[in-house]
């Protein structure tokens, strides 16, 4: 039986076994022999027998106790961090064997996490090389454009190609741009610098921002909260998403339109709203926007690339933060962020 196969097991069943085979001797000499008084003896020796075993099942249970305490023990270990952690398995059996699989299944995560973290460190370099060789052709480009706008004075056809290819280029620029952000987020290469910051400050420098833009196509931009209020993030990734939840307010709002930014505190989080009053979103999107290059068939945003509100929603859950959205038709939108 495989029972049997542990040493351990083998003995605690063997000194059960010789403890009654021990007494119904010593009872059958007993009553053979016809002692005085033996039936009070038997009992004696049953409870001489019944203590032996327990004795014999205290100890073998206590060293299994300590056995499964060390296994617990290690795993805890290597769930805190420790890579080198392994459980003893030393021993023939099914416990031992349930040991050496999940020494097997550590060896197979740390072999996992090593190449993962070689994928990551090639993905980073990758980026580094891709974002640098993208650079060098996007600038000259620009300045390209920007000469052949000055040499296009006077020719309106060729001055409004300049604009339009200006135009695409920062379409571009800002794919680009996006794209590696958010690469370098899912590639886990993004340290977060965290420092408390007001809440207003950032709100005032996205305003900023946006302010000429807005003022342009005859949009106003509130801002609403505790001026003092504080939260700890790194400033210039959280700058990033929420500028990104302004700019799709922006492309969905007409003129006289309103965008709000409004913040409150709560007993366990920062809650940052931003809110417009535009053509809102169509239920069959809602559950879609968040989707890396999503084109709702009802948008009329030609320009959109559709990776503004993934890359935000990204980097709030990398603060470990949630971001949601409530919206409805012809009356506007709300995005809500609560880190």
């Amino acid at each position: 039986m495989k029972l049997f196969v542990n040493r351990k097991i083998k003995i605690l069943f063997g000194s059960i076994v010789s403890c009654a085979v021990g007494f119904t001797l010593i009872s059958a000499l007993m009553a053979l022999v016809e002692i005085q008084n033996a039936s009070w003896y038997i009992i004696i020796c049953g409870l001489c027998m019944a203590a032996a075993i327990l004795l014999i099942c205290y100890g073998y249970f206590r060293e299994q106790y300590k056995i499964m305490e060390n296994a617990i023990e290690q795993i805890s270990e290597y769930i805190s961090g420790n890579r080198e952690a392994s459980i003893e398995c030393n021993d023939e059996g099914e416990l031992y064997r349930l040991f050496h699989e999940v020494n097997s299944l550590i060896a197979i995560l740390n072999a996992h996490a090593e190449n993962e973290k070689s994928a990551k460190k090639f993905l980073r370099n990758t980026i580094s090389d891709i974002s640098h060789q993208l650079k060098t052709p996007l600038a000259a480009l620009n300045i390209y454009n920007g000469l052949i706008q000055d040499e296009a004075k006077g020719l309106p056809a060729i001055e409004e190609f300049g604009r339009l290819s200006e135009k695409e280029l920062d379409r571009i620029e800002t794919l680009v741009q996006n794209l590696l952000k958010i690469a370098k987020l899912d590639a886990g290469t993004i340290v977060l610098e965290k420092t408390l910051e007001h809440v207003s400050e950032i709100a005032e420098d996205i305003k900023n921002h946006f302010q000429f833009r807005a003022v342009l196509e005859e949009k106003e931009i509130r801002l609403s909260g505790d001026e003092e209020l504080l939260f700890l993030c790194d400033r210039s990734w959280i700058t990033e998403a929420i500028s990104n939840l302004v700019k799709n307010a922006l492309d969905h709002t007409g003129r006289g339109d309103t965008v709000s930014i409004e913040w409150e505190t709560f007993a366990s989080s920062v809650q940052i709203d931003v809110k417009d009053n535009g053509s809102g979103i169509h239920p069959e999107d809602v559950y879609h926007i968040f989707k890396r290059f999503y084109r709702s068939r009802f948008s009329k945003d030609t320009q959109g690339i559709g990776l503004g509100l993934p890359l935000a929603k990204m980097i709030v859950e990398t603060h470990g933060g949630t971001i949601g959205v409530r919206s409805e038709l012809g009356r506007g939108t709300v995005f809500t962020i609560n880190l």
